[in-house]
């Protein structure tokens, strides 16, 4: 008598065809559940599952959930250039400028979204999430918008915009307060933008709190 195997079983205990096909599927299986439950909270084995291989095949790539962390939290070129472009122009409407771009790069395509969510989320509990985030914003504040000007205190306030961005998206992506989950991009560009344009973009020497 033959034995029968399950269509489920079968897909389950096979490997994929192609080392790097199915390495790639580990990965994005992986960046969705990590961006979507944190560092903590995700295993190997829901990973694995969600891809449809095997655990030990996970751990084959991937010696250890930090690993696999790690070639998830890889977040793409064209995120770092959309961003980038974000202080391109003149000084006018700067602010508004980075936050509609911050806000864009992290709640747009998953490619770009979901390493950026698994940063924010494994932050929290993961030390090397936590210096890839801080790494990622603060160089890319002072190398695109704060190295390029005559500014004082520049990594300060590379690190005050960064904090205000970040709380942002905890707020928005991580918590999830109603009020703004609720808003609408544009709004928050609206109220978040002047903020982020007093710290990048200080006004000229003398001018600080003159009323006219």
């Amino acid at each position: 008598m033959t034995a029968h195997t399950s269509p489920a079983s079968s897909a389950r205990r096979g490997r994929r065809p192609g080392t790097s096909t199915t390495r790639q599927a580990v990965l994005d299986a992986a960046r969705a559940r990590f961006a979507a439950d944190g560092f903590t909270a995700t295993t190997i084995r829901r990973v694995a599952t969600d891809a449809g291989v095997d655990a030990s095949l996970v751990m084959q790539f991937f010696r250890s959930k930090n690993e696999l962390f790690a070639a998830v939290m890889s977040v793409p070129p064209e995120a770092l250039t959309r961003f980038s472009a974000a202080f391109e122009g003149t000084d006018d409407r700067l602010g508004e400028r980075v936050v509609r771009a911050f806000i864009e790069i992290w709640e747009g395509d998953a490619r770009s979204s979901e390493p950026l969510m698994a940063m924010l989320r494994g932050a929290i509990a993961n030390d090397q999430a936590n210096e890839q985030l801080r790494d990622f914003l603060q160089e890319r504040l002072l190398v695109d918008a704060i190295a390029s000007r005559s500014v004082d205190n520049a990594t300060l306030r590379a690190g005050i915009v960064s904090s205000m961005l970040v709380g942002l998206m905890v707020g928005r992506g991580v918590v999830g307060v109603p009020t703004l989950t609720g808003a609408d991009r544009e709004t928050l560009v609206s109220l978040v933008g002047p903020a982020v344009q007093s710290v990048l973009v200080p006004p000229p020497a003398g001018d600080e709190g003159n009323a006219g």
